[in-house]
């Protein structure tokens, strides 16, 4: 999977609520399905399809504790969110700071 397919993939899951909020508890403490079932109004196997794209996509990693599956929020991948959002926002800033200083120079001129 090339770049822009990861950043367009994990884009589109984190536009779903429900994984969002999986993600939110998630960065409070790794889960299993059931218990973080419990606490969203979906169903038990819809919960493991969000974690199914999560993970394909790498926000989220799995191991096996016992017989249970416990997932947690995979670092790399959140990290690698984290800079892509770092990224717009410096170039946000970054042209906002010439529009201001391109103004000025308008103000100066007359």
């Amino acid at each position: 999977m090339g770049t822009y397919e990861w950043q367009s993939d994990v884009w589109d899951a984190m536009g779903d609520p429900t994984r969002r909020a999986i993600m939110e508890r998630l960065a409070e403490h790794p889960s299993p399905v059931g218990e973080l079932a419990e606490q969203l109004p979906v169903s038990r196997p819809a919960v493991s399809q969000h974690l199914k794209v999560l993970k394909e996509t790498g926000l989220v990693s799995d191991e096996t504790v016992g017989t249970r599956r416990v997932y947690r929020l995979n670092p790399v991948g959140v990290q690698a969110l984290r800079d892509q959002l770092d990224m717009f926002w410096n170039r946000a800033l970054a042209n906002y700071e010439s529009v201001v200083e391109e103004k000025a120079e308008e103000k100066e001129e007359k």
